[in-house]
């Protein structure tokens, strides 16, 4: 296998990272992540304090370099799920940015900081490139090279393992999907413990020779900034593309940065019709999406040099097989737009296991086939519209895929609490809201709704709190007395 950042092998000198007035070449990114990947050579795994800041792309690209599995860690997950996550992946150390004090779970663990002056220390002057040295062979196209951790609907979150052929494969069907060259210069703000924001938004660029600038934080003024000096590509989930529709009729120097973007990708949920729409008019340009999960990474894209047709997601990406299954498991043939069926897909770009769990692991397959639970339609041109979940306890908020079961099984550890359902519902600005449906233990003095959510915030992350809560008499229920949440919808 050739290596995974050719560009840095190389030693370019091109600008690789940069985070607001940090920024590393491939070069100098060589030569720091070297250093460091040396440090923590033959470790079984590593997990990333995953900050979005320099220090952590500095800190995962390290760990790759050195072979050594990364566990990304959301820095505002609640006590009980890192306690989970560090259990479950046993990592042997734990990367973060000096200074940066970590919760108690981790805090047992030995730390190496990342930040650039520190890890430099040893081959050149800090926050230079140093003495340029060989760096690590490049380990077998299955090595383990991240393990991230997605919210299941029931239980805890599962450690998808994604191997180095899976990570290269997909960030080289994007190459050839979006045209996506050495030259570009993406722009983004998204989180970097997940797939969108660390592996297309970081690894991305470093594979392709580019560079990325890193907001810290996002904000239409530094979007429109950076794609006014020199940026070619924005990344973005549904809730920041409609922060950028709502600003636009008041902000025509955002209207201008935009229309001068090479390519607009949004991910991790559906951008509503009304958002691509408004941004066309404003803009010109076009916000194309893509469609992947964190077990399979990228499946399908709307190419570059295709049709942007809102509302759907393209067809599938090189090297990727895709099929629509019906209830009972049958390949649906027919693309006739009407169709629905659920999506499977097989390829280089797929997981190789849920760490710990094999009865995970083969319950998502079907003859090879993963099954992603996600339900859709073909038009006769091979385009994929996703209509909605086969389960109905994934919420698809922000730009976060979140199970109810486990923010259903905090809230029921309220002594406040006698019953409890979650769902989601639209929300302009978030794609899904999380609301909570509770029974109270007594029904004339319920806990508020922001004690509700200030206890499921102190055990998971902030984000899987609920926005709306709504009270009830009980809950509604099958013979079986399963909660049937379409009723709670309804």
């Amino acid at each position: 296998m050739s290596p995974l950042f050719p560009a840095l092998a190389a030693g370019s000198t091109r600008p690789a990272l940069q985070f607001g007035d940090q920024a590393l070449s491939h070069a100098e990114l060589a030569t720091v992540a070297g250093a460091l990947a040396a440090r923590i050579a033959g470790a079984p795994r590593v997990a990333v304090w995953a900050t979005p800041t320099l220090g952590t792309a500095v800190g995962v690209v390290a760990a790759l370099l050195a072979g050594v599995p990364v566990v990304p860690v959301n820095p505002k997950t609640g006590e009980r799920e890192l306690t989970h996550i560090v259990t479950d992946s046993s990592p042997a150390l734990v990367l973060a940015e000096r200074g940066v004090e970590l919760p108690p779970v981790l805090a047992g663990l030995a730390r190496l900081d990342t930040d650039i002056d520190h890890v430099s220390d040893a081959t050149g002057v800090p926050g230079e490139a140093g003495p340029a040295a060989p760096l690590p062979a490049e380990p077998s196209p299955e090595a383990p090279a991240l393990i991230v951790y997605t919210s299941g609907t029931t239980g805890p979150p599962k450690g998808v393992v994604l191997p180095r052929r899976a990570v290269a494969a997909t960030l080289d069907a994007l190459e050839d999907a979006w045209q996506w060259t050495e030259t570009d210069v993406l722009v983004h703000a998204l989180p970097l413990f997940h797939v969108h924001g660390l592996i297309l938004g970081i690894l991305g660029p470093l594979r392709r020779g580019g560079s990325v600038r890193h907001l810290g934080r996002f904000g239409t003024d530094g979007v429109a900034c950076e794609l006014s000096s020199g940026a070619t590509m924005l990344f973005g989930v549904p809730t920041m593309y409609h922060r950028i529709a709502e600003a636009l009729a008041g902000d025509p120097a955002l209207a201008k940065a935009l229309n001068g973007a090479r390519l607009l990708v949004s991910g991790s949920a559906a951008l509503p019709v009304h958002d691509h729409e408004r941004i066309a008019a404003a803009t010109g340009r076009r916000v194309i999406e893509r469609y992947g999960m964190t077990e399979t990474l990228m499946n399908t894209s709307v190419r570059a040099d295709g049709e942007p047709r809102a509302g759907t997601v393209g067809v599938p990406l090189a090297g990727v097989e895709l099929r629509l299954v019906d209830e009972t498991g049958a390949a649906i043939t027919a693309y006739d737009g009407e169709t629905v069926g659920e999506i499977q897909v097989r390829g280089p770009n797929l997981f190789t296991e849920y760490l710990n769990r094999p009865d995970a692991t083969e319950a998502a397959f079907d003859d090879g086939w993963f099954r992603t639970g996600d339900m859709a339609i073909r038009d006769p041109d091979g385009y994929v519209r996703i209509v909605g979940r086969k389960a109905t306890d994934l919420i698809k908020s922000g730009g976060y895929k979140i199970g109810a079961g486990e923010i259903e099984n905090v809230l029921l550890e309220h002594p406040g609490v006698r019953e409890a359902a979650v769902t989601g519902e639209p929300d302009e600005d978030l794609g899904e809201r999380i609301v909570a449906w509770i029974v109270p233990a007594q029904a004339d003095a319920p806990p508020s709704a922001e004690e509700l959510a200030a206890h499921v915030g102190a055990q998971l992350a902030s984000h899987k709190r609920p926005r709306t809560v709504r009270y009830l008499a009980a809950l509604p229920r099958n013979d079986m007395g399963k909660i049937m949440k379409r009723a709670l919808r309804g």
